[in-house]
């Protein structure tokens, strides 16, 4: 029996909502960003995987995006901006992992210990509850998201005109403003460096003080050297084995083989976007004929129908 990562091919959506009819397949690793735009937000997603293996067929193994100077040691990124159509108050929005399921009886052995580490050493911010019906895991985006940009409102827009998506640009988000973003992080007093700049968001008071004002646009960065998608295992260190995720989903239904990543606002429990990694089986995707895009679309979706709505209702939704 081949290894557990060699079981699976992974596929990436990302969607407007938790409803994978409303998903469209994310192209991992190009610079063809996935454009959303709901009653909430207009956004751009990105998503690269380092030594990526899976759909759609023949994506690119690595991005040009970890040999940049800031990227050498990350495994992953979800890169995206966003621009609100009403305001949201800043210790309302949270991005992180949640489930529709309850996975308490499949987490790995030591996940504690790593949840501890990670809360402790790499996000502090870190609010959630795992053995729970509906599981989660969220950080308030000011203080969790390793970048933030803060850009420009209406007319003041710095990017008016994104050259994002052409061949051969790189899109890397830094940390910092444009246009009069500028004036916003002089308001609140927010440090120049991402590390201080989440420091400075653990305080709850400055996360209300703070707002994401409707037409403005912001760039945010979610990365790590931790989580392998090739091998879907959590690699933190500090004395601890690599955390396997698909030993313990093997023998589970497949809708369970996901992880869903959500912006949302709790305030009014509503997701703004959503973007799942779900494992699909190697052998079932060659049975399926995936080397054809239009049998890999039936593979996945169900039907060549639906192609035309990124997804079916036996995904993890």
């Amino acid at each position: 029996m081949p290894p557990h990562h060699e079981q699976y091919i992974l596929r990436v959506t990302a969607g407007p909502t938790y409803d994978t009819s409303k998903h469209q397949d994310v192209h991992v690793n190009s610079e063809k960003p996935v454009n959303l735009s709901s009653e909430h937000l207009d956004a751009r997603i990105h998503v690269r995987i380092k030594d990526y293996r899976g759909l759609p067929q023949n994506s690119p193994s690595t991005s040009p995006y970890f040999n940049t100077p800031q990227h050498p040691y990350d495994r992953y990124s979800i890169s995206f901006s966003f621009t609100p159509k009403r305001s949201i108050a800043g210790h309302h929005l949270v991005f992180g992992n949640d489930f529709d399921h309850p996975i308490r009886d499949r987490l790995p052995p030591l996940f504690d210990k790593a949840f501890g580490i990670v809360k402790w050493w790499i996000d502090p911010g870190l609010d959630g509850d795992v053995l729970c019906d509906e599981p989660y895991l969220y950080g308030a985006l000011l203080s969790s998201i390793n970048v933030l940009s803060i850009g420009g409102k209406g007319d003041a827009r710095a990017d008016l005109d994104p050259k994002e998506g052409e061949e051969g640009e790189v899109v890397v988000y830094e940390e910092g403003a444009e246009g009069d973003g500028h004036e916003v992080r002089s308001k609140h007093n927010i440090p120049a460096a991402s590390a201080q700049r989440q420091k400075h968001f653990l305080n709850e008071a400055r996360r209300k003080d703070f707002e994401f004002e409707a037409g403005r646009e912001h760039k945010c960065d979610f990365f790590n050297p931790y989580l392998d998608f090739n091998e879907f295992a959590l690699k933190i260190g500090y004395g601890l084995p690599p955390i396997s995720i698909i030993g313990h989903w093997d023998g589970q239904p497949l809708r369970t083989h996901s992880l869903r990543y959500v912006l949302k606002d709790r305030q009014t429990n509503t997701e703004l976007f959503v973007v799942i990694f779900q494992l699909i089986p190697t052998e079932e995707a060659k049975k399926e004929g995936a080397e054809d895009p239009d049998a890999q679309f039936e593979m996945v979706h169900g039907g060549k129908e639906e192609q035309t709505t990124g997804g079916d209702d036996d995904d993890l939704d």
